[in-house]
């Protein structure tokens, strides 16, 4: 598999999923967006993934290179129709340049929070051997508003009811990370927009109790990243 993965900042990577490709001897690229970094001929690879970050789908004249990341998403999944999957920013991004909307989530979901698969989701490829009520770690002032045309809504919470979806056969995303490793909380903590948003949703007591929870949940986050990483894989084959 050759695998390109568009970042925004340098703390939103594939996260613990680095081990999973590593174990596999799967070499990928990154494309630093944030950085200036150019989209490469998306012809050389197999599988796209778009990662997070701390801009907003609608910030185009701060970030120019938005347009450009759409442009290539709706290409990828739209006319190559090759696997795809996208987490948080990289949710809203897939829903904006497939027709869908994104708006402020109201409230805001930061923390160690719950989702639950859809009906749709229990029976999806991507969600094969992962449990229906999953806890997850959540940082998002922004959500998908409405799905495009023929999405699949895949799993939800109690205040996002998109909080997964699947496009064709081979396009994910989910607002929700499982992908997280011990040192995410305060890697993400330290960026100024993703404090800010902490403070004003949970505040100081919230960013404690979020630790102690990624904690005490990092074994779950664990076996369902590497669970749904497997089933990416068997996923391209189909």
């Amino acid at each position: 598999m050759r695998l390109l993965v568009f970042q925004h900042i340098d703390c939103e990577h594939p996260g613990s999923l680095r081990q999973s490709l590593k174990a596999d001897n799967i070499e990928w690229q990154a494309v630093n967006l944030h950085r200036g970094d150019a989209i490469p001929d998306l012809d050389a690879y197999d599988a796209l993934w778009v990662m997070g970050g701390p801009m907003d789908v609608w910030d185009t004249r701060e970030y120019p290179w938005l347009i450009e990341e759409k442009a290539a998403i709706r290409h990828w999944v739209g006319e190559l129709d090759k696997p795809f999957l996208g987490r948080c920013l990289g949710h809203q991004l897939l829903a904006d340049a497939m027709g869908g909307t994104c708006g402020p989530q109201k409230p805001p979901e930061i923390g160690i929070l719950d989702i639950e698969l859809t009906a749709a989701g229990q029976s999806d490829a991507l969600f094969t051997g992962l449990p229906t009520h999953q806890k997850c770690l959540q940082w998002h002032s922004v959500c998908v508003t409405q799905p495009p045309a023929d999405a699949a809504i895949l799993a939800r919470s109690r205040n996002c009811a998109i909080q997964a979806m699947r496009l064709g056969k081979r396009a994910w995303s989910m607002q929700y990370h499982v992908e997280i490793e011990a040192d995410t909380i305060d890697n993400w903590a330290d960026v100024p927009a993703y404090n800010q948003a902490l403070m004003d949703t949970i505040g100081e007591a919230g960013l404690n109790e979020m630790r102690s929870a990624g904690a005490q949940y990092m074994t779950q986050f664990n076996k369902c990243a590497g669970q749904l990483y497997h089933n990416f894989v068997r996923a391209m084959a189909v």
